[in-house]
């Protein structure tokens, strides 16, 4: 799941999303905490293409510890602190 070779990248995005005021620029229309983040912005923090982030955005989110939500034309994507914790007792159970 997350030990892929780019675990360690997905890793620190899980880190930043869960104090994105603190790692990302505020946007206009969006609460950085209710709405999330952008691939745009994620892409800008790691110091790559949209597209690599995107790519590392929907993994997270497709294994669920990431919600998406639509706002306007982008993604934003915040942490699933649920599904997260749920990961975090199985891999502490010997999963």
């Amino acid at each position: 799941m997350l030990r892929t070779p780019a675990n360690d990248t997905r890793l620190r995005i899980l880190e930043w999303l869960k104090d994105p005021v603190a790692h990302f620029p505020r946007r206009r229309h969006t609460d950085l905490v209710a709405d999330g983040v952008s691939a745009d912005a994620v892409a800008a923090k790691l110091g790559v293409r949209r597209a690599v982030a995107h790519t590392h955005l929907t993994l997270l989110a497709d294994l669920g510890m990431l919600r998406a939500k639509r706002v306007r034309r982008r993604t934003y994507y915040r942490r699933d602190e649920v599904r997260i914790a749920e990961v975090a007792r199985m891999f502490e159970k010997g999963w």
